[in-house]
């Protein structure tokens, strides 16, 4: 970098920083200007504090103006005394991601990308919390509730790019002390959410956070198996768990695993109890998480959503919620619900219902004539 200064001059140096800015502010603008002028709204909730259960809502006004926008928090609940509150800076963040995951992925991402985009956040209120508000989880939630709030206005201005809700997490991490005095810890990644679906694929069986796109990557489970003292029991996709669509969401996944030895485990549920992947386009939302904690010689619990707990050896049952469906689900191609029976992520009973296919009794094909006919009772 230092060569590179020294031959072109500081000045020049700088003008052509500036024109990197200008190039991605020109990139945005232009796919601003593509949308049609407007307002649009976006929500997105959560159903807890950290410590009760309560509704907590992120509301979006999305003004579109030529090649400028406006996004406006104006409305969202207050800052909660949990550990969700976000920061400005976590929020700007939050809106760059959801608005840059929208448009072509091509356009630039750096300082000028985001020139012509306004963003009002009102003092006090929980995506810009004021001291003494706690904010360890805002990186994660409520980042995701802005997100998706965010995804929700844009997909009103152009419909063809939404992306069906991702739902959120279960997982949460155990840590103990080995023999030689030695301390571990273990996340149970492996029971993350799951992303929703778009207009041109189905979403993930399962993928880390939404705040990293996929960029997190689970680990594998034999490396787990070698690094701590925990074993694999099952991890596979959950059936009737999608949300149904022309492209359908994210199964999410059935995860169990025993840690062997006594641990003290914190609980990171998000996604427990409720539906998280909602559809678009017609399409519909994932199901729920469940998640069970059976100590040895106990009774077995639900674990609540956040919470620290010293367990001895003890399984987690974990099924992740779907993420949600994109487009009606009754245009779905049959043949391609035939293979999603066949995988067992659909039932012979949800491919009737949710997707108006009718499976022979082998399950082995279609039958045309009687899907064609409940379809036509649509």
């Amino acid at each position: 970098m230092a060569a590179l200064v020294h031959e072109l001059g500081s000045e020049s140096f700088h003008q052509y920083l500036e024109g990197v800015l200008d190039h991605a502010d020109q990139r945005m603008r232009l796919a601003v200007a593509a949308l049609p002028d407007g307002t649009y709204f976006g929500e997105d909730h959560s159903d807890n504090d950290c410590f009760v259960e309560t509704d907590i809502a992120v509301r979006v006004t999305l003004t579109v103006s030529g090649d400028e926008m406006v996004v406006d928090f104006t409305g969202t609940d207050p800052q909660i005394d949990g550990f969700k509150n976000s920061s400005l800076a976590n929020t700007y963040s939050s809106v760059y991601l959801g608005i840059s995951s929208f448009f072509d992925t091509s356009i630039p991402r750096n300082e000028g990308t985001y020139r012509g985009i306004t963003i009002i956040a009102p003092e006090g209120s929980i995506i810009n919390a004021l001291p003494p508000a706690p904010m360890t989880m805002n990186t994660v939630y409520v980042a995701h509730e802005i997100v998706i709030a965010v995804w929700q206005a844009l997909a009103q201005a152009e419909p063809g790019r939404a992306c069906a809700a991702w739902s959120k997490t279960m997982h949460g991490h155990v840590a103990g002390r080995r023999d030689d005095g030695t301390t571990w810890v273990m996340y149970h990644w492996h029971a993350m959410g799951t992303p929703g679906a778009t207009a041109e694929r189905d979403g993930f069986a399962q993928m880390g956070h939404l705040i990293s796109l996929g960029g997190l990557d689970i680990p594998n489970l034999e490396f787990h198996e070698q690094s701590f003292d925990v074993r694999y029991i099952e991890h596979e996709q959950r059936m009737d768990n999608a949300g149904p669509g022309l492209r359908r969401g994210g199964t999410g996944v059935r995860y169990v695993a025993d840690v062997l030895q006594p641990a003290t485990w914190s609980y990171r549920a998000e996604g427990l109890g409720s539906v998280s992947g909602h559809g678009v386009q017609d399409g519909g939302d994932g199901g729920v998480g469940l998640e069970w904690i059976h100590p040895v010689g106990q009774e077995e619990f639900v674990p609540p959503k956040y919470g620290v707990q010293k367990l001895g050896p003890a399984r987690i049952t974990a099924e992740t919620p779907g993420g949600g469906g994109w487009g009606n689900p009754f245009d779905r191609d049959p043949k391609v619900v035939l293979r999603d029976v066949r995988d067992h992520v659909v039932s012979v009973e949800a491919a009737a219902t949710d997707y108006g296919v009718v499976i022979t009794d082998n399950g082995r094909s279609v039958d045309l004539a009687a899907t064609e006919a409940l379809r036509g009772q649509a």
